[in-house]
């Protein structure tokens, strides 16, 4: 059972992470943390704990379950940043290095036109990606 987790940047600078639609689970899950990894270490805890509490009350806990990532933009280059530079993301993308900073650190949020273009640059990246063959 493939669920989906929101990870987001707080006004605080820390990051959550919980379960976008619980209703096909009986129980909720959360995560927070100081980094994008620690939140989702946290959150994989916490569905550790859940486990255990469920397995002490013999009640069955899903063994299928999966969780797909979705970030808020800062998280997302906030977690990617040892792998994807803003010099490169601006290449990529067309948005500036400043902006995209600023968009990392929380001072500022892109305009829903804004995510969504960096969101489709990084799309066709990965598409181009995907047709490369070594041999």
């Amino acid at each position: 059972m493939k669920t989906k987790v929101i990870i987001e940047r707080g006004e605080d600078g820390t990051y959550d992470a919980y379960l976008e639609d619980t209703g096909k689970l009986s129980f909720g899950l959360l995560g927070q943390g100081k980094t994008v990894q620690e939140t989702i270490d946290n959150f994989l805890n916490s569905r550790d704990e859940m486990k255990a509490y469920y397995a002490e009350e013999n009640k069955p806990f899903p063994t299928d379950l999966e969780f797909e990532y979705k970030y808020d933009l800062a998280s997302f280059l906030s977690y990617y940043s040892k792998i994807l530079s803003l010099a490169g993301l601006q290449r990529l993308t067309g948005v500036n290095q400043g902006q995209l900073s600023h968009y990392v650190t929380g001072h500022r949020k892109p305009s829903p036109k804004t995510a969504e273009k960096i969101e489709k640059s990084l799309h066709d990246f990965a598409n181009e990606i995907s047709k490369i063959h070594f041999i």
